[in-house]
């Protein structure tokens, strides 16, 4: 299944939806969530994204505490996953690991390097 990338720009505070198709997602498969990925392999020349995380197509997050690609129930505090009403909860829930494989369906990521390009124009050229 093809990921749904959402790429923020932190200078803009814009995100841009973008939908990968079946090469560009196994270029990405198997890296891990705080990875900084070539926007090469993603359509995206010149671009430097970090993987900031994600969900999978049940809509659990991944979390960069969790090793493995599979889900596991853990004990949080936090987000995440979990957002308390309260100071000092914790919750055993269900989440994803930080390793990205074919189950997930969307993918956060942010510029950390900015090609010649603007993102906006890629991302148009591409869909």
């Amino acid at each position: 299944m093809p990921y749904k990338l959402v790429i923020s720009d932190p200078e803009t505070g814009k995100a841009i939806q973008y939908e990968l198709d079946d090469a560009k997602t196994n270029a990405i498969v198997g890296k891990l969530v705080g990875e900084i990925v070539e926007g090469d392999v993603l359509g995206l020349p010149g671009y430097k994204l970090k993987i900031t995380g994600g969900t999978d197509s049940s809509g659990f997050a991944i979390r960069p505490d969790v090793h493995g690609s599979g889900k596991k129930r853990v004990l949080i505090r936090g987000p995440p996953g979990f957002r308390s009403d309260r100071k000092g909860i914790a919750k055993r829930k269900t989440v994803r690991g930080r390793e990205l494989s074919k189950d997930i369906s969307q993918v956060n990521m942010r510029v950390e390097e900015k090609g010649s390009t603007p993102l906006e124009e890629l991302v148009m050229k591409a869909a």
